[in-house]
């Protein structure tokens, strides 16, 4: 009731006047015109010698004029004919033909425009400050916004079409109508208040948009996304504070989870000299092994602060088995990363090339990551266009047992999958697993909801191209000191916490009451990384964890003070 209210407000504010002395207009000749119909009735009854009350005389205008015409009154002069005949046809005219137009013209549409506009304001309130702007909704769009929701950040989405915006409204997101190359669109967002802007459109429009911005701010931290390479420097000259290539930096990161990358190298977040990186246990001395049993941190120095498992991130435990699927996620200096490569690096039992099944743009930033570390590839792509003069392009069909066995897929340690096709990808998973059980397979994924499903067709690592992208967004605004390492797993930071002031490490339980593990704390200007359990905290430690969204509320509750 509340909101039909404010819609209905909208619509007299903002079409009271015209359409509305129209609509009395109308109705008052419609109004009129009965009347008259119902005198003539009357007179011309009469002049048949019947007399009726003057609610019958209305009734049978009505029905005549309806169409109605039950027919339980008539005239039998000629005259008396002639007048129902005008009744009818007028009423047809105004009833049936210009009553609907004249409703639907002059206020259903503008009350359906008022409730448009009620839906999809646009602009912002004027105290909006500390938001986030997004110029495009997409898939990407939609996996941020959950992310600032989550940690509590406003946003809304600027769109130019209405039904657009109507459409995103009903999905329950914040969105602001405007010109995307309008200032004035920016002006109404309050983006000289905003904390950041997204600009996530095609490689012109952001173009348009962040030199649009710069007019209304020089000051606002404006993130865009360049498909091509020489659109970077462009959109660094219009004024973009950060400009990045998605689709390159996704080659980059699947590339760097193949064996034979060095540990030291496959790093996904960092605070000052702590590293946080991935490492496969897939043919490494510790596959096989329980993680108590395995020595890493005495050999190493490193601290093993979580597991994937099929994509799933799982908490350390002593008794977890490391199988050839399992991903550990370690904690240390780079020497320390070091020594991990020294003991436990991976060496692929066969030195065939690494098949990438894909030459596009996230195919070719894969090649390119491979070959600066020294490693040979084989890409397969069944476009020509896309294959380059180079005997490491293959053309051909990745599902055609011929291409795969040309390309040496009998002999490679690894293949990566890097359509932009998920369906294709799943299917290539399936084929290439069945072919050879033993390999390891990355592949791309381009929507969140088909990461299980890849893990589940055989995938050992699998990365979404949108979760990457909203992990690097988001770590810009740096709220709280938090950093995103991948989906649901972050690295924050906090002061000691009074409950733990004087009190040893060994003597706390952080990972056992919370599920977080204490990766490094700063105290006194001194980076300890990984610190001893006979560590006694002080009152001004800064603390650094790592943990899921889960295990950081757990810590947080736990620890208040």
């Amino acid at each position: 009731m509340k909101f039909l209210v404010s819609q209905l407000t909208a619509f007299f504010r903002t079409n009271s006047e015209k359409n509305l002395a129209i609509l009395v207009k109308f109705f008052s000749l419609l109004l009129l015109l009965v009347i008259a119909y119902s005198v003539l009735f009357h007179v011309l009854m009469l002049y048949e010698g019947h007399r009726f009350s003057w609610i019958t005389g209305l009734y049978w205008t009505l029905t005549v004029m309806s169409t109605l015409g039950f027919g339980d009154i008539t005239f039998h002069s000629d005259l008396g004919r002639l007048f129902s005949m005008l009744v009818l046809l007028s009423g047809m005219i105004f009833l049936l033909i210009m009553l609907p137009f004249t409703f639907i013209q002059f206020f259903y549409a503008p009350w359906l425009e008022a409730q448009a506009k009620t839906k999809t304001p646009r602009r912002l309130p004027e105290d909006t400050q500390g938001h986030v702007i997004l110029t495009s909704f997409d898939g990407f769009s939609r996996h941020l916004v959950a992310r600032l929701i989550k940690h509590h950040y406003s946003y809304a989405i600027v769109v130019a079409d209405v039904q657009q915006a109507l459409e995103i409204h009903d999905l329950d997101y914040k969105v602001v109508v405007g010109e995307l190359g309008d200032p004035e669109t920016y002006r109404n967002l309050r983006v000289d208040r905003a904390a950041l802007v997204v600009a996530n459109a095609g490689d012109m429009l952001n173009t348009n948009i962040v030199a649009t911005i710069r007019e209304v701010s020089r000051d606002v931290s404006i993130v865009a996304n360049a498909d091509l390479e020489e659109s970077v420097d462009v959109l660094d000259l219009a004024g973009g504070s950060h400009v990045f290539q998605f689709m390159r930096l996704l080659g980059q990161s699947l590339a760097r989870k193949t064996l034979g990358i060095k540990t030291c190298e496959n790093v996904i977040g960092s605070i000052e000299t702590l590293l946080i990186s991935e490492a496969p246990v897939l043919r490494t001395p510790l596959q096989g092994r329980i993680l108590s049993k395995s020595r890493l941190r005495e050999s190493t120095g490193l601290n093993v602060i979580g597991l994937w498992e099929n994509g799933r991130y799982i908490a350390p435990q002593p008794d977890t088995l490391l199988d050839s699927k399992t991903v550990l996620l370690l904690a240390g200096s780079k020497d320390q990363l070091e020594q991990y490569d020294h003991f436990y690096g991976n060496q692929p039992k066969s030195q065939g090339p690494v098949l990438i099944l894909g030459g596009g743009r996230v195919g070719k930033a894969v090649a390119e990551t491979l070959d600066e570390h020294g490693i040979d590839y084989r890409i397969i792509e069944k476009n020509k266009k896309h294959v380059q003069d180079d005997p490491r392009y293959i053309l051909g069909s990745a599902a055609d047992i011929q291409t795969l066995n040309r390309s040496g897929i009998q002999e490679t340690p690894s293949i990566i999958i890097t359509t932009h096709d998920d369906d294709i990808n799943i299917y290539l998973t399936i084929y290439c697993r069945k072919l050879r059980p033993d390999i390891q397979i990355i592949s791309r994924a381009n929507t969140e909801g088909n990461v299980p499903k890849l893990h589940s067709a055989g995938a050992d690592q699998v990365m979404s191209y949108f979760s990457l992208a909203a992990s690097k967004m988001f770590n810009l605004l740096k709220p709280h000191g938090l950093q995103v390492l991948a989906e649901g797993v972050n690295l924050f930071r906090k002061f000691t916490p009074r409950q733990l002031e004087d009190k040893p490490l060994s003597e706390c339980h952080i990972r056992k009451l919370t599920g977080c593990n204490l990766v490094a704390v700063n105290s006194k200007g001194t980076m300890l990384i990984n610190p001893e359990p006979s560590y006694v905290f002080e009152a001004h430690d800064e603390l650094f964890l790592v943990g899921s969204d889960e295990a950081q509320q757990k810590f947080l509750k736990q620890f208040p003070g």
